[in-house]
């Protein structure tokens, strides 16, 4: 039987000032009227019920998401006590699976993707399931062709090909540098990591007991507390102690039987407020707003803003606006990494209510 395990953790620095702590990105409409948690979950419906669907979160979000979610059971809704990464969430989430379905297929993924359309998600997850039906030890993972020399996001090399548009993985290769990510592309052997998989469940588990020893022993001990009045206690111990990693190097790149399928649906991880230009339609100018603006020769902007505030701006050129009750944004596109420092910033000087 196929799961669906949704990774709902992050804290969506980059979106600052319309992302917060208490409602980080995943919560939040940055492209339609669903929020990217509710059009993820929105996704499986018609392959994966919602009995059988896992997010997995911070233990301050677990509130928001069940009023967000309410059709997934208030225990499937877990929240952790602490960061740890990837790895240690995806081995709780398959802990919970194997309880319930021992022989149960995963698909894992983050909850601020988008990704079109249904029909093709859908139709990919089934391929996957079926490659891990026929092979259970098989990991699979989706490649996203890339259409330009990205440099935020990890890449796979694709090895032989073993059926229509799956191929053995060569090797993963972490974010690179301009000139390295043009020679990936160039060569047609690279796709982008889209942090989306499919395996057994058992697999998983396996694979952190023979690579992460010490992380499984924790993992193994909140698992056997799966379903008692002691899980709560156990879960908050143990998850405490383990020592975060992520799923890539925990486990991806030292595994043998990973396989890569090119993806057939179109995807984009919503990275940074540029990400609102690829994906919202632009006025003539190439400006891309959400909310109330007012543009006097300006290009190529990007503006947000909520309820009935106006946003103006005049003879202004590549610059992101993000307007919220309590905070403002500011921002020339090409500094927009730097929106991680101003929460940083805020951290160091208390300014908490702002975060």
């Amino acid at each position: 039987m196929l799961h669906a395990v949704i990774m709902a953790g992050g804290s969506g620095t980059r979106f600052w000032p319309a992302s917060r702590q208490l409602k980080p990105k995943q919560l939040l409409a940055m492209v339609g009227n669903r929020t990217m948690l509710q059009t993820t979950f929105d996704r499986l419906g018609g392959l994966i019920s919602s009995e059988h669907v896992l997010v997995l979160t911070n233990h301050q979000l677990v509130d928001e998401i069940r009023i967000q979610l309410p059709d997934i059971p208030a225990e499937h809704i877990v929240g952790e006590p602490c960061k740890r990464d990837t790895a240690p969430c995806i081995g709780i989430a398959a802990s919970l699976v194997t309880a319930a379905d021992p022989e149960g297929i995963m698909v894992v993924m983050p909850s601020d993707h988008v990704i079109e359309t249904k029909p093709d998600f859908q139709n990919a997850l089934r391929a996957a399931q079926k490659l891990i039906e026929e092979k259970p030890s098989r990991i699979i993972t989706f490649g996203i062709r890339p259409s330009y020399p990205a440099e935020s996001f990890g890449y796979i090399q694709r090895g032989t090909e073993v059926g229509q548009g799956v191929y053995e993985v060569s090797r993963f290769r972490e974010k690179p540098n301009l000139q390295t990510a043009q020679e990936y592309v160039a060569s047609g052997e690279f796709y982008w990591n889209s942090g989306i998989f499919v395996w057994k469940a058992q697999t998983i588990l396996d694979a952190l007991k023979s690579f992460e020893p010490e992380m499984y022993s924790h993992i193994a001990k909140i698992g056997e507390s799966i379903g008692t009045t002691q899980f709560p206690s156990v879960f908050a111990q143990e998850f405490q102690k383990i020592q975060g990693k992520s799923i890539d190097y925990a486990v991806m790149e030292r595994y043998s039987d990973v396989l890569v399928m090119q993806a057939p649906f179109a995807w984009d991880d919503v990275g940074s407020w540029q990400s609102l230009a690829r994906l919202g339609a632009s006025d003539n100018e190439g400006n891309t707003a959400q909310g109330k603006f007012l543009n006097i020769d300006s290009r190529d902007m990007i503006i947000r803003s909520e309820g009935e505030h106006l946003i103006v701006t005049i003879g202004m050129n590549e610059t992101i606006v993000v307007h919220t009750p309590d905070a403002t944004l500011v921002a020339p596109k090409n500094q927009e990494e730097r929106v991680r420092e101003v929460v940083k910033r805020l951290e160091a000087a208390g300014m908490i209510r702002y975060l």
